[in-house]
């Protein structure tokens, strides 16, 4: 009986490379590096790209529970946030994964502001912001992302992956846009009375 041989000097077809990156992600069940993927099937970073959204397009076109979350230079198999309730339901997880407003409240000023550092987020909040931080980066919602480059060389906080998959998003572009804060400029009063020029 004659069997498949996968020759691997042969470059695979779009399909196979699909499949094959499928199945990285599914083994891997956690956050993997771009790099590691790219090295394992073998293809430029731009062609990598293009085969996640040709996978995660698949999944949200065929309506299918499943997602390819990417953050940075890491990217993960998720299920869709279509069956979050059903997921939860059969693993008997508890709604305690709600946040507070406080912590609602951070975690918008992060997600937008990113980087950014403690003391900026307390001046917008105007309040101690430290144990609402401590709280998100225990929920892995928000990580330390580096330091700035000011005196004292504070830590600079970020989103992370968790973030993207907790608001099933799949990239930070998708966050609605924030309404302006300022209220509009009143429209300038029409002199009906002065001549045309």
């Amino acid at each position: 009986m004659a069997t498949a041989n996968f020759n691997q000097t042969e470059k695979p077809g779009i399909a196979r490379q699909l499949a094959i990156l499928e199945a990285l992600l599914f083994v891997a069940g956690e956050p993997v590096p771009l790099e590691n993927l790219q090295r394992a099937l073998e293809v430029e970073p731009d062609w990598l790209q293009e085969l996640l959204v040709t996978l995660n397009g698949g999944y949200e076109e065929d309506e299918r529970g499943l997602r390819v979350y990417q953050h940075g230079d890491l990217c993960q198999l998720v299920t869709a946030p279509t069956v979050a309730g059903y997921v939860e339901k059969y693993l008997g997880l508890q709604s305690s994964a709600k946040l507070s407003a406080a912590a609602l409240e951070t975690l918008t000023i992060v997600a937008y502001r990113q980087p950014i550092t403690r003391a900026a987020i307390e001046a917008i909040r105007g309040v101690d912001s430290s144990g609402v931080l401590n709280t998100l980066q225990g929920r892995g919602l928000v990580e330390e992302t580096g330091r700035a480059e000011t005196i004292g060389h504070p830590v600079l906080y970020g989103t992370t992956l968790d973030f993207l998959h907790f608001f099933g998003l799949t990239s930070l572009s998708q966050l609605p846009p924030l309404p302006s804060l300022m209220p509009a400029a009143p429209a300038a009063p029409s002199n009906t009375n002065s001549p045309m020029v």
